[in-house]
């Protein structure tokens, strides 16, 4: 662009009324166009002139090279500050780098099939663990992350090729117990208990799992056995109550005439336990062990057909691997209580209480007064030590694989 007859500010107000209705084309690349803004400000003297001459050159730059308003004032100012007009931005020598990249996804991918996919602050929680309890390297980075981004990880190509997955529950009545919620007032050995069936097959019923969950600490037992008569359910329900590490004082079941009949009432009166029943239209009061029903024994177990004879198998798996890992190795979330202005009880669930139910436990002031006699929690964090997470997690994973692979082979020579 050569312009160098326009050497007065009145030369250039006539230039710009008399194209005011042309269309001009800046020619030239961006180094050029700088060159010409310099040259012409330097040409006009633009530091010497006042404000009418300043807003003169101004648009007359601002017609001829084509730059944004924006862009010549921040070239403007570069000249009045170093007599230079001159480009400041230099590309990024290379482009914003990942901070979690595939080697990530396939830890988190990992550790979410080990733990059969937990919600973002009970896997953090497990992250956070394998790093500073457990020392993996793998989950260095991963225990810095948020529970939202997390998710955006879950969603990568690189987690969704080594992962994918399925879920569902039941209830009836009688008039044994007390119709109420339990209330366990901030102390452990409250439980909350369920039955889930393995499905039928050709009208022949699977094997029954008994889920009992403890209200404060989320402590859970699984069980498993043939049928939920008598003779075999209230062997099962009493080695459950001897196998929480606490004293149990409350035991709480939906309607179901499994747990709401008169041996059962006999065997709790026997432990001086009270026994509750949800009320009709309350369905919060046996919530927790429903959930625990759907995130845990379903997920582990699946809803294909289990026949009867393999319940002392399942069993085995349970108090060998299940039962631990839950209970020493699992975060739960727990929730906090806030009352607002209104006086209404507003529940949340902030990542520092995830906790695993041991942890629970052995945060609450006075656990141990509530230990059962010659168990201590030393004796507990020892167990849970013997294992890290993923270790417990795998073994459980390993144990379940081998135990489907026998249910599958024998069923199929029976058939």
């Amino acid at each position: 662009m050569n312009d160098a007859k326009l050497a007065t500010l009145a030369q250039i107000r006539e230039f710009l009324a008399g194209t005011a209705d042309a269309a001009i084309r800046p020619s030239g690349d961006r180094q050029e166009r700088y060159e010409f803004v310099r040259s012409t400000l330097a040409r006009l003297g633009y530091r010497g002139l006042g404000r009418s001459g300043k807003s003169l050159v101004r648009a007359y730059l601002g017609r001829m090279s084509g730059f944004s308003r924006a862009q010549l004032t921040r070239l403007l100012g570069q000249y009045v500050r170093s007599g230079q007009v001159q480009a400041r931005y230099r590309a990024p020598v290379a482009g914003l780098k990942r901070r979690f990249g595939p080697v990530d996804c396939l830890a988190l991918a990992e550790l979410d099939a080990l733990h059969d996919t937990l919600s973002g602050p009970a896997t953090l929680h497990l992250c956070r663990r394998a790093w500073l309890v457990y020392g993996d390297a793998r989950y260095e980075r991963l225990a810095t992350i948020s529970v939202a981004h997390l998710y955006n990880l879950r969603a990568q190509p690189a987690y969704r090729e080594q992962r994918v997955r399925i879920q569902k529950t039941r209830t009836k009545a009688n008039s044994i117990g007390v119709r109420k919620a339990p209330a366990p007032d901030g102390r452990p050995g409250f439980i909350r208990i369920d039955t889930v069936h393995q499905g039928e097959l050709d009208g022949i019923k699977g094997v029954y799992h008994i889920n009992a969950v403890d209200c404060v600490t989320q402590w859970q037992l699984v069980a498993c056995c043939e049928r939920i008569s008598e003779a075999y359910l209230l062997p099962v329900i009493g080695l459950l109550l001897e196998q929480f590490p606490f004293v149990i004082r409350g035991f709480h079941s939906d309607g179901g005439s499994e747990f709401v009949n008169h041996d059962v009432a006999r065997l709790l009166e026997k432990l001086r336990v009270e026994f509750t029943k949800s009320r009709p239209r309350h369905c919060n009061d046996n919530a927790l062990a429903e959930t625990k029903n759907g995130a845990v024994v379903r997920k582990l177990m699946g809803y294909s057909h289990i026949p009867q004879r393999f319940a002392a198998r399942v069993n085995a798996l349970y108090a060998e691997h299940l039962n631990p890992y839950l209970n020493l190795h699992r975060p739960c979330l727990f929730a906090t209580e806030l009352i607002d202005a209104k006086g209404k009880v507003r529940k949340v669930y902030r990542p520092e209480d995830v906790q695993t139910p041991l942890e629970k436990l052995m945060r609450m002031p006075d656990a141990r007064r509530h230990l059962k006699p010659g168990i201590t929690l030393p004796e507990l964090v020892q167990q849970a030590r013997q294992m890290t997470d993923n270790e417990a997690a795998r073994a459980l994973q390993r144990a379940r694989a081998a135990l489907f692979q026998n249910i599958n082979r024998r069923s199929k020579q029976a058939a």
